[in-house]
């Protein structure tokens, strides 16, 4: 009876441990996202719309620098000849009109970067529906982004671009 409830505690024992072997094996793939994306034909229209939408702030930038260095050169011209607060309203001038660019520029940068991820958002999200949907097809409990991620070591047959650019349709 002793022998039995040994080999009956040592079989449930390894049962538990095969167990937890096996769900230790989980399958980890990987995907390089941008080369992905740079594959969607949408890509190309995104980009064309992207810089279009960069070019309206450029020219205003460029329009607000020449009247900068236009007047920082009428202010070096004159400075010699200018009462002490001419030349002082004139530097003052100067910087509010840098200050002025500035500010531009960083509320031109968070626009272009809004505009950015509002135009991105429906293509991460259908390229994150097809990852997901080819993780779910060939068994994956992970899968890592390989464009943000350094993977030392990668086997072939867990590189999930083929199976997803398939799903999406792509060559």
């Amino acid at each position: 009876m002793k022998k039995l409830l040994k080999v009956a505690l040592v079989a449930v024992g390894m049962l538990l441990f095969a167990g937890n072997f096996a769900q230790a094996q989980s399958k980890i793939g990987y995907i390089n996202t941008n080369a992905l994306m740079d594959q969607l034909p949408e890509m190309k229209t995104l980009r064309v719309q992207m810089e279009a939408y960069q070019k309206t702030f450029s020219d205003q930038l460029a329009t607000m620098n020449t009247e900068y260095q236009s007047k920082g050169q009428k202010y070096e011209a004159g400075q010699a000849t200018m009462t002490d607060a001419t030349r002082t309203a004139a530097q003052t001038e100067l910087q509010d009109l840098q200050q002025r660019i500035q500010t531009y520029h960083d509320q031109a940068q968070k626009s272009i970067e809004a505009k950015s991820n509002e135009l991105l958002k429906p293509l991460t999200d259908k390229v994150r529906a097809a990852i997901t949907a080819v993780a779910a097809e060939k068994g994956y409990a992970y899968v890592l982004d390989s464009s943000s991620t350094e993977l030392i070591v990668a086997p072939p047959g867990d590189d999930l671009l083929i199976p997803v650019k398939a799903k999406l349709g792509l060559q």
